[in-house]
């Protein structure tokens, strides 16, 4: 291919005021991240409190987890983003409805809206994990601690879920991984998260290909790093005789 890379390119001024080409893309790397982080941390939250919630005794907890996660596992990621964005603030009372989209800056909207849809999607899945984790365990761990006395919910907090967790580390790490790469469907809704600003800077300066090669390698540093570290903490959580260990 006949074609001359110009990788001097971030350098050069934007005409947008003072900025050059990288700012964008530091800028949308900031956005990214939030993004990512904050919404696994709803995801872990909510996923965990599923996932539970679908292996109690009690029938109705247990179903309706089951109804959120299917709702949420089943219907697109993007369709459920448009629904949070459009749809959900005309739903809420009137003094809330101001409140999204008046007080608060577009930009906080936005980030508002895909953080909770993307939490609560990875949560959906996330509770599958737990769910997953907390039923390979043997039957006997539930029940050597009810018989010392263990109440429910201390069974599940002192035995069951950090046996599951450690378990579910790698599948869990997948989803890590999921959540900041889904964070580009933040664009479509005007969000100018990583890939906003490359496709920005593709169309500003006419260098398609260094823009979208420089998002690629963020891309992977960034999840390469988040895998890395998941993979030490899986070592170090690693309990030697049980289900993952040596």
């Amino acid at each position: 291919m006949n074609y001359h890379w110009d990788w001097g390119v971030f350098f050069k001024p934007t005409g947008v005021g003072s900025e050059i080409y990288l700012n964008w893309f530091v800028s949308g790397l900031g956005w990214t991240l939030a993004v990512g982080l904050t919404g696994w941390v709803i995801a872990l939250l909510v996923g965990v409190a599923a996932g539970v919630a679908r292996t109690l005794p009690n029938r109705w907890v247990a179903g309706l987890a089951t109804a959120y996660v299917d709702l949420f596992r089943n219907v697109p990621l993007l369709v459920q983003l448009f629904v949070w964005y459009f749809l959900v603030p005309d739903l809420l009372p009137q003094g809330a409805q101001t409140w999204f989209k008046q007080d608060l800056s577009p930009t906080t909207s936005q980030f508002l809206s895909v953080v909770v849809c993307l939490g609560l999607f990875t949560a959906a899945r996330v509770a599958e994990q737990v769910r997953t984790g907390i039923e390979a365990l043997p039957i006997g761990q539930r029940n050597a601690a009810m018989a010392m006395g263990f109440g429910l919910g201390q069974t599940y907090r002192h035995v069951l879920l950090p046996q599951a967790m450690r378990i579910i580390i790698p599948p869990l790490t997948s989803e890590f991984l999921n959540i900041i790469k889904n964070s580009s469907v933040a664009s479509l809704i005007g969000l100018a998260e990583l890939l906003a600003q490359t496709k920005q800077t593709a169309e500003f300066s006419a260098n398609l290909f260094e823009a979208f090669t420089l998002a690629t390698v963020i891309y992977f540093v960034i999840n390469m790093a988040l895998m890395l570290s998941m993979n030490a903490l899986e070592k170090k959580l690693r309990v030697p005789g049980t289900m993952g260990g040596k």
